[in-house]
């Protein structure tokens, strides 16, 4: 199941050019080309879905082990000190290719020139009243 006018499904069939590396029967990964840092890739399932809403549970395991499997090859071959994880979910959450897919991110301490990608918010302390009342809507 693709979407025609999908460009990651595009990619999947071959239709555009990618820097694939990694694949298997149910995800495809290639390299993202404009990357937060050196080895920013992108994990998609074969099958198209909007998003994480969209994609079923054992589509969405199965992005999760290949995301699993690059980040592991980052770490090795590129000598990243870490690795995000990341899913843009709709547009306000800065999802831009409605293919659901996950970002794996190499990341390198002390390196600007290799590492320039910031954490988007400031952590700081919340509402606690707020946050138990949002729990409470959350677990209903």
């Amino acid at each position: 199941m693709t979407d025609p006018g999908c460009l990651f499904c595009k990619i999947i069939t071959g239709d555009i050019p990618s820097a694939r590396i990694d694949e298997d029967e149910h995800t495809f990964t290639f390299m993202d080309i404009n990357p937060a840092t050196r080895g920013h890739a992108l994990v998609v399932p074969k099958r198209h879905y909007r998003d994480l809403l969209e994609v079923p549970p054992e589509e969405l395991a199965r992005v999760a082990a290949s995301a699993q499997r690059v980040a592991a090859r980052v770490t090795t071959k590129l000598g990243a000190d870490g690795v995000n994880l990341l899913n843009s979910c709709g547009q306000a959450a800065w999802q831009t290719v409605f293919h659901f897919h996950m970002h794996v991110i190499p990341r390198y301490a002390d390196d600007p020139i290799r590492d320039s990608l910031r954490l988007p918010w400031v952590p700081a302390a919340g509402d606690l009243d707020d946050i138990r009342a949002t729990a409470e809507v959350l677990n209903t």
